[in-house]
Parts: structure tokens; sequence; C-alpha cells
């Protein structure tokens, strides 16, 4: 009868006010969620992205025919983490040749890799013995050639700017560069050979010359600033 039909609209009318009071609840709690964190999920996203662009990998050389020293850095927020170092090494009997070679193909495999977003390498200069800059000379030529071959832009760095970037100071002596890399990357001893120092002293002298626009560099890729 009438009693019943009224009966069941207000079962009807409380079970929409239950069901209301749920999602406004649920739309609170997701609310809630998204004040607490500060951005809803895909700023987020977009944040995570744009934090991973920022970081750079850079690849600091110290070019010989002897010995090719490498250090591998990564940069971010004005910090760095060492990734790896070491050496590049040919025998001194062997064809000089056949030592590019060694040199071309182990510096392809480095760069195949790490893949790198830069390379800073040491400018070349002139020795005294022109026979030794002429070998080294060829062994730089190599390392840029694979470089290239990689699409990694190249970046050159004279010592005097790397005393002054590392140290603070252009007349630095070797021995207070190779401390100060030390420091900078928190490592438990300097890297030997000194060649490998050397390498790793480059890639910070490229982050310290470049830092205030690493961020734009790494949005756009590679490319000189």
């Amino acid at each position: 009868g009438i009693l019943s039909r009224k009966f069941v609209c207000a079962i009807i009318i409380i079970i929409m006010r239950i069901h209301r009071a749920c999602r406004w609840k649920y739309s609170a709690r997701n609310i809630g969620r998204t004040i607490a964190t500060g951005f809803a999920p895909q700023e987020q996203d977009a944040q995570n992205r744009a934090r991973q662009a920022e970081t750079m990998l850079i690849l600091g050389i110290d070019p010989g025919y002897a010995i090719v020293g490498y250090g591998l850095l990564e940069y971010q927020n004005n910090r760095f983490r060492t990734v790896d170092y070491g050496a590049i090494t040919t025998p001194a009997g062997m064809d000089f040749s056949q030592r590019l070679e060694v040199i071309y193909q182990q510096m392809q495999a480095l760069l195949s890799q790490y893949r790198p977003q830069a390379m800073a390498v040491e400018r070349l200069y002139f020795h005294n013995n022109q026979k030794t800059a002429i070998d080294v000379a060829q062994a730089r030529g190599v390392i840029l050639l694979a470089a290239r071959l990689q699409g990694i832009e190249v970046f050159e760095y004279t010592p005097l700017q790397v005393k002054s970037s590392v140290v603070g100071y252009g007349q630095a002596v070797k021995k207070q560069v190779q401390e100060m890399t030390r420091i900078l990357l928190h490592l438990p001893a300097v890297p030997k050979p000194d060649d490998t120092a050397d390498a790793l002293a480059m890639a910070i002298t490229f982050c310290h010359t470049n830092g205030n626009q690493l961020n734009r560099f790494a949005r756009r890729g590679v490319g000189p600033i």
C-alpha cells in the first residue's frame, strides 16, 4: 500500500545519501593526497623527467699515445659522482699505427658503453720535443674521431683553464690540481696513473666552466655553449 511505497522511497533516499557521502570522502582523500605531495601525478612525472634531463655525464680525456687517461663524471645540482676512471695503454714496442688503432678501438668501446653527453679534452700545445707533440696530436686525432662518429661534442681546455677551474689559481702545480681533484670527488687517494687524475680534472673543468648553463645544455642536447 501507500506505507510500503513510502518505506521503499525512504530506503532509496538513504542509499543515495550514503553513496554521495562515500564519493565525497573518496574525492577528499584524493585532494588531500595531491596537496600533501604538492603536485598532481602528471606534474610529478614531468618533474622527474626534468630532473633526469638535468643530469649530465661528462668524459674527461688526457690524450697521449702511450697512456690515454679518462675520467667519467656524473654532474647534477652542483654535485659530482665519479662513475669510472682509468687509462688506455699501448706498449712502447708496438708499431705506432697499431697503437693508434688500439686507442681508437678502446675509445669507441668506452663511448659506446657510457654514452657521455660531452667530452672534455686538453687543448694541444707545442712541446720542446716536436716528435712527441706530433705523436700526441695523432693520438688526439683518433680520439676526436671516435667522439665525432658517435655524435659527442668535444670541448677543449688549456692547462691554465684547468688549474684556474679546479684549484682557483692559474699557477698551481700538478700535485695541487691532483689533490684538489681528489677532494672534490671525495676519493680516498689521487687516482693513478697521473693521466687519469688529469682526465678527471678535465671533466671537472667542463662542469665548473659551464655550470650555470648545464640545465639548458642538457635539455637541448649536446652542443657548444
